[in-house]
C-alpha cells in the first residue's frame, strides 16, 4: 500500500508513544507493575532504523503520550484510561517532564508531538508539520499495535499519507493481540520489516 519510489527525504520513522514513563524502570507503568519484554526490547530494534534514517536524510518523528495538567496539576485523564491504569497520578506523562520525554536511545527526534488520546492525528499539529515538511510517507513502529499505533496508521490512510507499519517494530502488551492488529492493518498500509526497511533506506 506504501510507494517505495518516495525518497527518504520525503520519509518519516514515525516512533509511537516510546517513552521514558511506558518503558523506563523508574518510569511511571514500572511503578505500576505494567510492562511486556516485547515492548522493553523495541528501542534497540529499532535504532539501527532510524540510525540508517539519519544517514539517508530521512525525519526522525515521536509521539508523547500527554497528560494534560489541570487545576492544581492534576492530570486530566478519560474515565477508561483511569479504570485501566489507575495507578497514573499527578505528574505522570506531564509535558515537559523525564517521563514524557523519548526515551534516550532513539533521541533526538525532529519532530516532537503531544499526543492525548490513541490517534497521533488527533487534536494535534502532526498533519500541519507533515505537510510543512514535505513529509508523504511515515514508516510506523512503537506501542501498542492494536492502539496508538492502529489508530495513527487508519487516520494517516484516510489523510492519502502513505504508510509502512514494521510488524516486528511495534508490540503490544501479547504476541496475539500484536499479530491481530498487524493483519487488521494489510488492507490500509504496506506491512514490512525493520531489516526490509533498512535496506531501502540504506539503498
Amino acid at each position: 500500500m506504501s510507494d517505495a519510489s518516495i525518497p527518504m527525504t520525503r520519509t518519516g520513522l514515525l516512533i509511537v508513544d516510546l517513552q521514558n514513563d511506558f518503558l523506563h524502570a523508574d518510569g511511571a507503568y514500572a511503578r505500576g507493575g505494567q510492562g511486556a519484554a516485547s515492548i522493553a526490547a523495541l528501542p534497540g530494534r529499532l535504532k539501527p532504523l532510524a540510525d540508517a534514517f539519519r544517514a539517508a536524510g530521512g525525519w526522525i518523528i515521536s509521539t508523547h503520550f500527554t497528560l494534560v495538567p489541570g487545576k492544581g496539576g492534576e492530570p486530566l485523564i478519560s474515565p477508561h484510561l483511569k479504570t485501566l491504569r489507575p495507578f497514573l497520578r499527578k505528574g505522570d506523562f506531564a509535558p515537559g517532564s523525564w517521563g514524557h520525554q523519548l526515551v534516550d536511545e532513539l533521541a533526538p527526534s525532529d519532530l516532537q508531538v503531544e499526543k492525548v488520546a490513541y490517534s497521533a492525528f488527533y487534536m494535534s499539529r502532526l498533519e500541519w508539520m507533515l505537510r510543512k515538511s514535505g513529509i508523504d510517507r511515515l514508516v510506523v513502529g512503537g506501542i501498542v499495535t492494536n492502539g496508538g499505533v492502529a489508530s495513527t496508521v487508519r487516520e494517516a490512510h484516510v489523510r492519502d499519507i502513505e504508510v509502512v507499519v514494521l510488524s516486528d517494530g511495534c508490540a503490544a502488551f501479547d504476541d496475539v493481540t500484536h499479530q491481530t492488529a498487524i493483519a487488521a492493518l494489510k488492507p490500509v498500509a504496506r506491512i514490512a520489516t525493520i531489516a526490509e526497511m533498512r535496506a531501502e533506506a540504506s539503498a
